[in-house]
């Protein structure tokens, strides 16, 4: 059975060494692809009392709520229309995604139906949430969902600090937001 390297001593020196000539608490994994709304870094902390390299994708609470709506509006209309193959998309140039699918009208109508009825619901509704995956190639995964409007490295910061100190509180309360929608005018 292969080791994971995050676990490995020597890999977390290396790292920690990395990290004080940065002057930096992390490391983005892709600095390219960070956003006001999300955000993958990598910084070391403990687990089961031992350190371990932590990989962590961390997200506003709107965007959770954004990605656990369009999921619950696919799993509907894919019930609805079985040849659906949900949203598949390419990434453009400029990094916007952009649909690949042949969607008809009455399919992409009533995945709009749908999100309404859920939102109508409260069905989508998420609290703030931390997830802890062991079973990571390097070191552990986490996937956090903070409300704030916005991911920046004092967020960052401050997340590291309190999920390393134990101090981390998170809010139990479930949120729904508005959704942006762009063809309103």
């Amino acid at each position: 059975m292969q080791t994971n390297p995050g676990f490995d001593p020597a890999e977390i020196a290396r790292f920690q060494k990395e990290l004080e000539l940065s002057g930096k608490m992390f490391k983005y994994v892709e600095e390219d692809e960070v956003s006001d709304e999300m955000a993958e870094f990598m910084f070391i902390g403990l687990h089961e009392g031992k350190p371990v390299i932590y990989d962590c994708l961390l997200g506003t609470l709107q965007l959770a709520y954004e990605s656990n709506l369009l999921e619950m509006a696919e799993v509907k209309t894919k019930a609805k229309f079985p040849d659906y193959k949900g949203f598949d998309f390419e990434i453009d140039n400029e990094g916007n995604a952009v649909s690949t699918g042949e969607e008809s009208e009455e399919i992409e109508a009533y995945k709009a139906y749908a999100m309404y009825e859920i939102e109508e619901a409260g069905e989508a509704n998420v609290a703030e949430s931390v997830e802890v995956d062991d079973n990571f190639e390097f070191g552990l995964g986490l996937e956090a969902y903070l409300n704030v409007l916005e991911i920046t490295e004092a967020t960052i910061n401050k997340f590291i600090t309190d999920f390393n100190g134990g101090t981390l509180q998170l809010d139990p309360v479930r949120y729904s937001f508005e959704s942006d929608d762009e063809d309103d005018d």
